[in-house]
């Protein structure tokens, strides 16, 4: 996994509540295991609506999500954190996630910040026209404007993605332990 220390760039404003794991990623694409290729189909539905902040030039690249209550709630698939990392998302700011979302995209390496509601409102309208850091080694949100917020993370989960350490990581480090303990048991 890629060290996420610090996210900057325009927001893609999802000003909706409730943002569940079939509107992020729809069934239809659930059949595959590959991680490439889900970003294109990621929130279709909104996609095809006339208007939608996908088509904005502004969020084109945009690396921040910035949605309202209860993002990610819903099914349990992975599939959705896959697709939102494949169209390039490194964190999504919103005032509540559900826990198996959050979970998942802490796996992919997406970090998922809680924010009050206001905040979350001064960044939907500040993603129009600045720029905006998250950055995990400060706990800090920052918009171009000077506006600053701050958040907690789970330290474990922070840790991490600032390392980089997925799952696989976190076993390599034990490794010698590991090795130890094999020999010790005769394994």
């Amino acid at each position: 996994m890629t060290p996420l220390r610090r996210v900057e760039g325009r927001v893609l404003p999802l000003p909706i509540d409730n943002i569940d794991t079939d509107l992020i990623i729809p069934a239809a694409h659930l059949k595959t295991v590959a991680r490439a290729g889900l970003g294109a189909h990621a929130f279709e539905a909104l996609r095809s609506r006339p208007g939608n902040p996908f088509d904005d030039p502004a969020t084109r690249g945009a690396k921040i999500i910035v949605a309202l209550d209860n993002f990610g709630c819903g099914s349990s698939r992975e599939h959705a954190a896959w697709a939102l990392k494949d169209m390039g998302i490194e964190a999504v700011i919103a005032t509540g996630f559900s826990d198996i979302f959050a979970g998942n995209a802490f796996k992919n390496g997406i970090a998922t910040v809680t924010l009050g509601r206001s905040a979350v409102e001064t960044l939907l309208e500040a993603g129009h026209n600045q720029s905006v850091v998250v950055d995990l080694e400060t706990m800090t949100v920052r918009t171009s404007a000077g506006e600053i917020f701050t958040f907690t993370l789970d330290p474990f989960r922070r840790e991490c993605l600032i390392g980089g350490l997925d799952e696989i990581a976190l076993t390599l480090i034990r490794e010698p332990q590991i090795a130890a303990y094999e020999q010790r048991v005769g394994i």
